[in-house]
């Protein structure tokens, strides 16, 4: 058994749509913790004005009954409130007007999907290209994901975020808990357990704004109470950790992935990388450090899952580069979009998102059932044969 998703939609159109397939029967599902994820995508220091317009919230409109999911493919929608200001513009009907009363964008933006989507799908209105190539689909992820977190977390596995970096400006390391740092993350603007870092950051971003440009950052998701053999070894596409890396590297403006110390190995002594196994009566197997982050031949080994991803700035600037007229083939500066300064924050909300996603994937493909009693029943014969091994 496993579990998929879909979304449509686009930044400025009605709404968001997604359509998740294979979720069990019996889930109980949390309606205000779903919205609550949502909401936290949407903070942030460094967000621009949409974000005072969007209040996300997420519609179950199918294969959920009474709080319950029946087995059926779960629909959701997200709604777009700034849709009102832009229905002539992104009406599915056919136009008459100019191309300023259809805001066709014609001097594609570096750094962005424009240019590329035009030359792809012969696309004369790189308009067709933003709306959908637009992190605001990541709405309708962080709502999917959302869905998983709760399935993960009736067995127990809880997620958390943190940022690690924004431009030049690093956080201290800590050894918090997935419960600490939701924690002290929840109560920071931009994601980190440190105030002092926190003020820097903050002042930082603001300079950034100032010059009319944006910054990128580091973000990292760390995963407790995942089970040993997660994942496999048979196959490429099956390990764990290269799910999680492909499905971190699709967040719009991801550029790396690390697990563990990640980099770092290709710079370190084995002895210094790898993680030496223990076993103690009425625990089990375990490792005496984690550096690499939870993961040994693709699979889960019983440590908490440590992922990274590294976001470029957001390329959208208010003082814009150089770019080419689609039209003229003339120089210009690019068009400029309604954007964020800085985005570091929200995409570790997403993130953790995406990387629940594909956790509760796995997790459903080895404990798989049509209903949430079959699949604890499933769990807990396999945490059995584990703990006798």
């Amino acid at each position: 058994m496993s579990i998929r998703y879909l979304t449509a939609g686009e930044t400025h159109g009605p709404q968001l749509t997604a359509i998740i397939e294979g979720l069990p029967s019996q889930l109980k599902l949390d309606f205000e913790a779903i919205n609550f994820q949502l909401a936290r995508r949407q903070k942030g220091h460094g967000r621009g004005r949409r974000m005072q317009i969007e209040k996300d919230t997420a519609n179950i409109v199918g294969g959920v009954r009474h709080g319950y999911t029946t087995g059926a493919p779960v629909a959701l929608v997200v709604e777009n409130k700034d849709w009102a200001s832009w229905s002539s513009i992104m009406n599915v009907e056919p136009i008459e007007g100019s191309d300023e009363e259809k805001r066709r964008v014609h001097r594609p933006r570096p750094g962005h999907a424009d240019l590329n989507g035009g030359l792809k799908y012969n696309h004369k209105d790189l308009r067709n290209v933003l709306e959908r190539s637009s992190a605001r689909e990541t709405a309708a992820r962080v709502a999917c994901g959302a869905i998983a977190r709760q399935f993960l977390e009736a067995f127990g596995i809880k997620i958390a975020g943190q940022v690690i970096r924004i431009g030049e400006i690093e956080a201290p390391a800590n050894n918090l808990s997935v419960d600490e740092l939701i924690e002290r993350t929840e109560a920071s603007s931009v994601r980190v357990v440190d105030p002092e870092t926190e003020a820097k950051m903050e002042a930082y971003i603001d300079e950034i704004k100032k010059e009319g440009d944006s910054i990128g950052g580091i973000v990292e998701c760390v995963v407790e109470g995942v089970p040993v053999g997660l994942g496999s070894y048979v196959q490429y596409d099956r390990k764990l950790d290269g799910r999680i890396a492909q499905a971190v590297m699709s967040i719009n403006a991801f550029k790396g992935v690390e697990i563990g110390i990640g980099f770092e190995a290709g710079v370190l002594r084995g002895s210094q990388v790898h993680d030496e196994i223990l076993y103690e009566e009425g625990k089990g197997y375990t490792r005496a450090s984690n550096r690499l982050g939870g993961f040994e031949g693709g699979m889960t080994n019983g440590m908490p899952v440590v992922v990274r991803g590294v976001m470029k700035p957001i390329p959208t600037l208010y003082k814009p580069l150089q770019t080419v007229d689609i039209d003229t083939k003339e120089p210009y500066t690019a068009q400029v979009e309604r954007s964020d300064a800085c985005a570091v924050p929200a995409a570790s909300v997403v993130m953790e998102h995406v990387v629940a996603w594909e956790i509760a994937k796995a997790f459903l493909e080895k404990f798989g059932g049509d209903s949430m009693d079959e699949i604890k029943a499933n769990y807990e014969n396999y945490l059995a044969q584990v703990e006798r091994y």
